[in-house]
């Protein structure tokens, strides 16, 4: 069967994928004003394709020919028919409920309001185009009226603005037929006006949002991208100078892909930055017919394996930085998955739970349209953001442990090289606590590092007397193995620890596929403060001495200090000050180091299971890594 939405190959005619590449660089040194909006060889690309565009709506995502094929294959597919089904289940609440209204909140953004446009405009305006009821078009036409009458669509923080472009967009192009003549200028005009115009006065004036090389970039450039191209036939100027923008901006984000597909600032924004890049791409491609060779940047194929690798077998993710432990779903892994042929990105996501986005219907791959030939890895090492992953294997009760090194100066991280969370037997117990509320004072300021979550001690690393690691710390990810007998990673912490200790590493090995080593070895300073080892669980705790034996959901989990001797596990309250969220139904089992203790050598094994197993030999880390 035929690909819902055919791709071209990326590198266009005329060399575009040089151009971005070239493009790509000079932003990196000279911001977005400089490069997007000169003259050149990059702008006559745009131009050009623009000259080609598709003549009719709708072309963002799908085009009248995509739209026929999916109700064939939804006809034919009973997964596909009980998708659409549940799409109609949830369009049909969204029926009875009044359209947005412009309310900020705590953080006295409207992001939840655009997000909420965006969602009802999508599933509303793709049932009309697979039913043809046009109580769905109505409905989401309302939701357009509303949020085109409103002042303005935030710019001060323009995550806002973009997502609400991308509404509109969205709207303007799939309801196009529904749309009176005055309808229609009244949607380009608030997407010109409120989105549009004050993206080029950002642009213009090189904001930060326009050259970072994180999430902002995607969804800015990304969502503002994508009504350019909505309203390309009614205002050609405006859609050429947002594309040369956009489409010369997000390589600045988009280098953060390389070399391997990581992304550092965690789960969720890896989710939130790879959709809007996706999407951005995916319409250029069926508007356009190109997507100026941006898919080619190095990474970016990689990038699904990223998130095939950080979701447990639990279903929950390797929370680092902001993120949340719920995976939920990413529509975006089935355009990777055939954009660049790699069915395991499409497998993987057919298993995880659907939300009822639309874009999932739009981009879904059944199992039989792109078979899987060999499972994946079962380890994995990202170079660009330091972080690994081992796990036993692909059924639900593997044992699974990430593991991070990494920059404590990324976007949305915490203070936290070295930590690890751990899956078995469909147990979760080593946790991150994730991301704290973003209404906090000061949480994307001056006050981050005292909140709780962020600061290291309520991570699963060695802490000196509480304190924090060095904020301006790297952490490389020095040995890396994966065999079928053993996998290991090895990171370097002593930038973490600087002012504490000469030199400070941890090692992480899968043995067997039977049980976990953690393995520290530390040269403390003179004077440092007393050392505390520790993870956050959820499980309860029977502790006697240096073992703790955790119980879960009717499972256990046996952790023994191998080394060194004669330390006793405590519990420790992972309850901060209000109003920090209180991690209600968490605790931190952990022991005390003296200070006078040096060098540190600790080694702990967790043991799924009450079958006993014979102690693990220890090793020095340096003997891991074959120095």
């Amino acid at each position: 069967m035929a690909d819902l939405v055919t791709l071209p190959d990326a590198r266009t005619p005329g060399g575009a994928f040089l151009i971005v590449v070239a493009f790509a660089v000079l932003l990196s040194g000279i911001g977005v004003r400089d490069a997007a909006c000169e003259d050149g060889q990059p702008a006559e690309q745009v131009s050009a394709a623009l000259q080609a565009i598709r003549p009719q709506h709708p072309y963002l995502f799908v085009t009248a020919d995509d739209v026929v094929r999916l109700r064939t294959r939804a006809a034919d597919s009973e997964t596909l028919r009980n998708m659409l089904e549940k799409l109609r289940e949830r369009a049909e609440r969204m029926l009875g409920k009044p359209p947005v209204q412009r309310t900020p909140d705590r953080r006295s953004t409207i992001l939840g309001v655009s997000r909420r446009c965006l969602d009802r405009v999508r599933t509303l305006g793709l049932l009309f185009m697979l039913t043809g009821e046009e109580r769905y078009a109505e409905r989401a036409k309302q939701e357009m009226f509303a949020a085109a009458a409103f002042t303005d669509w935030h710019p001060a923080h323009f995550l806002d603005t973009a997502e609400m472009s991308h509404a509109l967009a969205v709207g303007y192009d799939w309801l196009y037929p529904c749309l009176s003549p005055q309808e229609r200028d009244a949607i380009v005009s608030a997407i010109v006006q409120k989105g549009l115009e004050p993206y080029l006065e950002g642009c213009k004036r090189n904001v930060w949002w326009s050259r970072t090389r994180y999430n902002w970039n995607q969804v800015c450039h990304g969502g503002c991208g994508i009504a350019a191209l909505a309203i390309a036939h009614d205002r050609p100027d405006v859609a050429e100078a947002v594309l040369r923008n956009a489409v010369g901006g997000i390589p600045v984000a988009m280098a953060s892909y390389a070399p391997d597909g990581g992304w550092g600032e965690g789960p969720g924004y890896w989710h939130y930055a790879t959709s809007y890049t996706v999407g951005f791409l995916a319409s250029l491609y069926t508007a356009l017919g190109t997507d100026f060779g941006l898919s080619e940047l190095p990474g970016f194929s990689e990038a699904g394996g990223f998130r095939l690798h950080y979701v447990g077998p639990t279903g929950f993710t390797f929370n680092f930085a902001d993120a949340g432990k719920w995976a939920g779903s990413a529509p975006e892994m089935f355009w990777l998955a055939r954009r660049f042929k790699r069915p395991t990105y499409a497998t993987y996501e057919q298993g995880q739970w659907w939300r009822g986005d639309p874009m999932a219907l739009i981009w879904f791959v059944l199992p039989e349209e792109m078979p899987v030939v060999d499972e994946p890895p079962l380890c994995a090492f990202f170079s660009g953001v330091n972080v690994a992953f081992l796990r036993s294997g692909w059924d639900r009760d593997a044992i699974f442990v990430g593991f991070k090194g990494g920059d404590n100066r990324v976007n949305h991280g915490h203070l936290d090289l070295g930590t690890f969370v751990l899956d078995a037997e469909g147990v979760r117990w080593a946790m991150d606590l994730g991301g704290g509320d973003y209404a906090l004072p000061g949480y994307f300021g001056g006050k981050r590092w005292t909140y709780y979550r962020m600061r290291t001690e309520s991570h699963n690393v060695p802490c000196f007397g509480g304190q924090n690691q060095d904020t301006k710390a790297t952490a490389p990810i020095t040995a890396f193995h994966c065999s079928q007998g053993a996998a290991f990673a090895v990171c370097d912490l002593s930038g973490a620890y600087s002012e504490f200790a000469h030199s400070a590493r941890r090692g992480v090995a899968l043995l067997g596929g039977s049980a976990v080593l953690v393995q520290d070895e530390i040269q403390s300073r003179e004077g440092a403060p007393d050392l505390q080892w520790g993870f956050v669980t959820e499980a309860d705790a029977r502790l006697e001495g240096a073992t703790a034996l955790l119980e879960k959901d009717g499972k256990t989990l046996e952790v023994v200090v191998l080394e060194p001797a004669g330390v006793r596990f405590e519990s420790a309250s992972t309850r901060p000050p209000e109003p920090q969220n209180q991690n209600e139904g968490s605790r931190r089992v952990a022991f005390r180091l003296p200070s006078a203790r040096r060098p540190i050598r600790i080694a702990v094994v967790f043991q799924p299971g009450r079958a006993e197993a014979p102690a693990p030999s220890i090793a020095p880390l340096s003997a891991w890594s074959g120095e």
